[in-house]
């Protein structure tokens, strides 16, 4: 799996983007971009776990121990993932998408575990955020080949949704998830192999259906805004706002250097 040197946003595709909300790239992640990803997601279910151990208890949140996991990955705490976050991909898929200037938002793991891997309603990730705010651009990158069975994304596209704008959200008490689309469609099924990206606008409606296969199904979406998301009420900004590109240069991001291996994540 290799990436081409020369890789570029068509205007195919970005017509598709303004249309629809989303972009798909299939393989586009290097062996060693996916494995780095890979390693991570590891250190990051530890992580839960650790946290879950010591509160004794199996649910946190909307993680459940053995069943689905959504642990945030930092690049202060996971710096090999910094060449993922801050690299030549992201920077020309967010210049096609959200423009010239973009914070890196979240970077999250998700994974459904074997077998008893829970669903995850139909949402839009702005309706996680509680306030007005431009919409982001999400580069979901699939860390295992995906598939119906084990539970992959469903994209709904904005003309079958019948809104690009976000709407409210109700809060599912069972699962803690916010639910947005109640209507019958299913959505598209995204079959797609490991190492493949999808960018897409956090107002696309999109869920995932549970794992019925025996291995992990993990992925990790990487999140970015226009400016830093601040909450007009309260003045507090919102996760984070790390630079990454100003007027399409990577110079005040301070995460761009040589950087550690693989190893250390």
């Amino acid at each position: 799996m290799k990436r081409n040197d020369n890789f570029e946003v068509t205007a195919d595709q970005q017509a598709h983007f303004r249309d629809e909300g989303f972009i798909l790239f299939e393989d586009c992640l290097s062996a060693t971009e996916l494995d780095t990803l890979q390693r991570g997601c590891a250190a990051a279910i530890s992580n839960v776990e650790a946290r879950m151990d010591a509160a004794g208890t199996d649910v946190s949140g909307i993680n459940h121990r053995g069943k689905r996991y959504f642990e945030p990955a930092h690049p202060d705490d996971f710096p090999s993932l910094r060449d993922v976050y801050f690299g030549s991909l992201a920077a020309t898929i967010l210049k096609a998408t959200l423009g010239p200037d973009a914070y890196l938002f979240l970077a999250q793991y998700t994974v459904k575990c074997g077998d008893v891997g829970l669903k995850f309603s139909w949402h839009q990730d702005s309706g996680y955020i509680g306030f007005p705010h431009p919409p982001t651009i999400n580069l979901w990158c699939a860390l295992d080949d995906m598939t119906e069975e084990n539970g992959t994304l469903h994209l709904l596209p904005y003309s079958r949704a019948g809104t690009r704008e976000l709407v409210p959200h109700r809060l599912d008490p069972e699962t803690n998830d916010l639910t947005g689309y109640f209507g019958d469609d299913p959505g598209d099924p995204l079959v797609v192999s490991a190492g493949t990206v999808l960018a897409f606008s956090s107002t696309v409606f999109h869920r995932s259906g549970p794992n019925r296969t025996p291995a992990m199904r993990r992925a990790i979406t990487i999140e970015y805004t226009k400016h830093p998301l601040i909450n007009p009420e309260s003045g507090e900004q919102l996760l984070w706002a790390i630079p990454f590109l100003a007027d399409g240069e990577t110079d005040n991001c301070p995460f761009i250097t040589a950087g550690p291996s693989a190893s250390e994540c």
